[in-house]
């Protein structure tokens, strides 16, 4: 059972520091950072409802669980649970790099002969889009 719940990495959703009411057999949840009730003593353990009873995985670094509720990745590292966070040098979409590591900033546009106010604002946009998007450095 065991073996299933980490070959079939699959969680019913954020942890949680209490066991559920009614669990599902053959579910995996995972265990919050201060456990209580049937659960005290197992933070952050992949807790696993079985016709036996609850039954407790240890938490490694790298180990990952798929959210059933909503498809995110649920990874444990150094101590804790968290989704949502990719790392990676680089994103690549059919071999072409469509992002990298951020660029250093840009200053604001300023000065010139000829100023062109829809011109400025419309590159005032882009550049705050670029910083808001982690893309580029806050000038």
């Amino acid at each position: 059972m065991l073996l299933d719940a980490l070959v079939h990495a699959c969680c019913a959703g954020p942890p949680i520091n209490s066991a559920p009411q009614t669990p599902e057999q053959g579910l995996s949840y995972l265990v919050g950072s201060a456990p209580g009730g049937v659960w005290t003593g197992r933070p952050n353990a992949i807790a696993c409802w079985s016709e036996s009873g609850w039954r407790f995985i240890a938490p490694f670094d790298g180990l990952q669980l798929v959210d059933r509720a909503n498809g995110r990745t649920w990874r444990y590292l150094a101590g804790q649970w968290s989704t949502g966070i990719i790392n990676g040098s680089e994103v690549q979409i059919d071999g072409l790099r469509v992002l990298r590591n951020q660029q250093p900033p840009i200053a604001n546009i300023s000065g010139g002969n000829v100023v062109d106010s829809e011109a400025r604002s419309a590159l005032a946009q882009v550049l705050t889009a670029l910083r808001n998007h982690g893309l580029i450095a806050s000038a």
